[in-house]
């Protein structure tokens, strides 16, 4: 398990939306991550939103830590993120 994926397991009651990101990228985020089954849990997962969304990687782990804390995902089991909420609902 890699280091990024291990850090969304972590409790995410405080997440923010990424420093940086703006509104634009957090919806590029959530359509990068339904297009891909609405899960995110391998590397080839995680570079693939990077490259959609010009999101760095502490922001992508940001952005699914702040999606887990509004209730917009849950936290799969062995690390990363699933949405619940939109195209993935």
């Amino acid at each position: 398990m890699t280091a990024a994926i291990a850090a969304l397991a972590l409790t995410s009651a405080c997440a923010m939306p990424p420093q940086g990101a703006s509104p634009e990228q957090m919806a590029a985020y959530d359509n990068a991550v339904a297009s891909m089954g609405c899960e995110m849990r391998t590397e080839r997962e995680y570079l693939a939103v990077e490259l959609q969304t010009g999101l760095t990687r502490e922001q992508t782990i940001q952005a699914g830590q702040f999606r887990m804390a509004s209730g917009a995902a849950v936290p799969l089991e062995g690390g990363g993120v699933k949405l619940v909420t939109g195209a993935c609902a």
